[in-house]
């Protein structure tokens, strides 16, 4: 039996989609209140609520298991949410951790490359770089930094895990959601773009290149999942010709983002949503980070999807 969290967002879904559609035993954790994605619905997954923070209720949803996938996690832009999430985010994987010692179970830990730091101007950032905490104010870039180290505390303890790093994951079915958002705002016409740059990967290939780390002997490895760096610039203009309207023309300079995240925050505490943008973002957007696959190329022999074809598939599916 394999038990994959997080399987009702966006990357856990398409994990459990493949394992389920390799023959595999798959069951799920799942909030009371979460939605079993429509992907998910023809097969016959099994179910069980269990929340991350939920100890027993994580020990009955591990019986019979012999791999973890733990790709749940609380992601929110909400200055309220800071402590909340980093709290969830950490203790939950503590747990998961302890109980995978316990009961000698292969753990695959989904991280980001918010935990990883920054390379110097020109580098290609590896898995070698490491986030500066004392310098991080972005509470979802701590709590996976954290959430990390729990992993790294339970591989010095005997676990058997690899951790993985993906860059922004694009995808079909993230909807208007997450990464997904981007292609929303340019759909309805972005003028603005920035100068800087990200890795960019097909969610197909994070899931596929999970899988494949799985049925490795390795372990105490981390992995940057990364297709292709590309600048924002480039890449709102491929979006916005897969809709077929006009790419945005305007650079956004940094006091123009620095106006952006200040209104957004004030909009936000107005309305109570997440704000569209914060200062770690708008910041964020203007930096070069530039992300070396070579590592994950070398360990499964993974040829990426290009972004490009990603790109005109999730344009197409919102199209419809």
């Amino acid at each position: 039996m394999i038990l994959v969290t997080g399987a009702t967002g966006f990357l856990g879904s398409e994990v459990a989609l493949q394992l389920m559609r390799q023959g595999n035993a798959i069951r799920c954790t799942r909030r009371a209140k979460s939605t079993i994605p429509d992907i998910l619905l023809p097969y016959p997954v099994q179910w069980v609520e269990a929340d991350m923070l939920d100890i027993f209720a994580l020990e009955d949803a591990l019986k019979d298991v012999t791999q973890v996938y733990h790709c749940a996690a609380w992601v929110s832009l909400k200055q309220a949410d800071k402590k909340p999430m980093i709290y969830a985010n950490v203790t939950g994987t503590a747990n998961l951790v302890n109980l995978c010692l316990a009961q000698n179970i292969r753990l695959a830990h989904v991280s980001s490359i918010a935990a990883i730091g920054l390379a110097k101007p020109g580098d290609l950032i590896t898995e070698n770089h490491h986030l500066d905490q004392a310098t991080e104010s972005d509470g979802y870039a701590i709590s996976k930094l954290e959430s990390e180290m729990e992993v790294w505390r339970g591989i010095a303890e005997g676990l058997d895990a690899v951790i993985v790093n993906p860059s922004i994951i694009i995808g079909a079915n993230a909807g208007t959601t997450g990464s997904g958002q981007l292609f929303e705002t340019v759909r309805k016409g972005l003028k603005f773009y920035t100068a800087g740059s990200c890795g960019f990967v097909d969610v197909e290939d994070v899931a596929k290149s999970m899988i494949a780390l799985m049925n490795t002997h390795i372990t105490g490895e981390r992995y940057i999942i990364s297709a292709e760096n590309r600048g924002y610039k480039q890449l709102t203009t491929e979006i916005a010709q897969g809709f077929g309207v006009k790419p945005p023309s305007t650079l956004a300079k940094s006091w123009m983002m620095g106006i952006a995240w200040r209104a957004s925050k004030i909009i936000a505490a107005l309305t109570g949503k997440s704000p569209a943008i914060d200062k770690v973002s708008a910041q964020a957007a203007g930096l070069q980070r530039n992300y070396d696959n070579t590592k994950i190329k070398k360990a499964i022999g993974i040829e990426f999807k290009p972004v490009s074809d990603t790109v005109k598939e999730v344009c197409e599916r919102l199209k419809s």
